[in-house]
């Protein structure tokens, strides 16, 4: 439970992985009856109570994407006020240890994309933040 502006809200923290391969990086369309529906996002998702945000991370990438990855470096870490909640979003660099996958549990459609067209995509709010992080490292000179 977080307060801003004097209103408490619940807070829900939330992992996700900016896996990027071969110059590509995962973009993930969030399937019909799932919340953001439509939205993309990077593959990810809650971290239980008490659980490490890394473990969390490869737990949810196995479950969902059935890969295992390395997870890296946090790349970005923004809380978003999505409706009445409060998504603290956790995206760490995200390494493939074995084949891209070819399907998702929580995803109607998987891209892989270059870093200059994820500006493209119709990204759910709380992937922004890390969408922007990881534009800004691949421009700089």
């Amino acid at each position: 439970m977080t307060t801003e502006f004097g209103i408490a809200r619940a807070e829900l923290e939330v992992v996700a992985a900016a896996i990027i391969d071969d110059g590509a990086v995962l973009a993930c369309r969030r399937a019909e009856g799932k919340a953001a529906a439509g939205k993309w996002e990077f593959p990810g998702g809650k971290v239980e109570g008490g659980e490490d945000p890394r473990a969390a991370l490869r737990r949810e990438l196995l479950e969902e994407l059935n890969v295992e990855v390395r997870v890296g470096e946090l790349l970005d870490r923004s809380r978003t006020l999505v409706g009445d909640l409060v998504i603290d979003l956790a995206t760490y660099d995200a390494t493939l240890l074995g084949p891209r996958p070819g399907e998702s549990t929580d995803h109607d459609q998987l891209m892989w994309l270059r870093v200059d067209e994820l500006a493209d995509l119709g990204w759910a709010a709380p992937d922004l933040p890390a969408v922007f992080a990881l534009i800004e490292r691949f421009n700089r000179p």
